[in-house]
């Protein structure tokens, strides 16, 4: 059991180094560092998480805030509702960045987007308006790091192109399916998923094409911010 574990691990690994590129972390925050310049990348890694229970935690690893806001996506897998994911806001740890998807989504710019890329035991990403990890608006967002926020299964981060600075995408961000702590201080956190990681449980065991594209749109039909 142990050698086969390894095998696929390996196996695993050599898969997500060659579609590096895929994941687009273009900026969308109310940042003042801006670039023009447009790639594709994946999370800085060799290693990739295959962990997809639950994580637990000490209670006090994850900063909660208090009467805080939240943001609430509503799923659908092609035309039939799978449910909503809720996720706290952490202000606070990462005030640039949540300003910026507060903003975003008040504008209604997430509605009708998709999960464009999904990968099984290690996160979903959405929020391009092309689709496919190249869209986004021209500008990013200053990287927000806070060593209380880790990739925790279910915490939500958000996406960036390869970067001295690592600025972040101005609006694609992904939420972690597993554990991918290799990815701590290399990408902002800026939520959890406090209700709904089953419908993100869905998400990540759809059917995808070789790029890891979902072969039905998985789409936030509606995008709101709460308290």
């Amino acid at each position: 059991m142990i050698q086969k574990s390894k095998i696929r691990y390996i196996m695993l690994a050599i898969s997500f180094l060659s579609i590096a590129g895929m994941i687009t972390l273009i900026g969308c925050g109310g940042a003042k560092q801006t670039s023009k310049q447009v790639t594709q990348t994946t999370p800085e890694s060799t290693k990739i998480p295959t962990e997809t229970k639950a994580i637990t935690q000490k209670q006090d690893s994850t900063p909660k805030t208090t009467g805080g806001k939240y943001m609430l996506i509503s799923v659908k897998i092609g035309e039939k509702a799978i449910g909503k994911i809720k996720i706290e806001l952490y202000p606070k740890e990462a005030p640039k960045t949540v300003a910026n998807m507060i903003k975003l989504v008040n504008e209604g710019f997430y509605n009708g987007l998709t999960f464009h890329r999904v990968i099984t035991g290690f996160m979903i990403q959405g929020g391009d308006p092309k689709g496919d990890g190249t869209g986004g608006p021209d500008y990013t967002t200053p990287a927000e790091f806070n060593p209380k926020l880790t990739h925790i299964r279910g915490a939500v981060a958000m996406a960036r192109t390869d970067n001295p600075a690592k600025a972040s995408s101005s609006c694609q961000f992904y939420i972690c399916h597993g554990a991918p702590h290799f990815l701590d201080n290399n990408y902002t956190i800026f939520g959890q998923v406090v209700e709904g990681m089953d419908v993100v449980d869905q998400i990540a065991n759809v059917k995808k094409d070789s790029r890891d594209k979902p072969l039905t749109p998985v789409v936030m039909d509606k995008v709101t911010i709460t308290d």
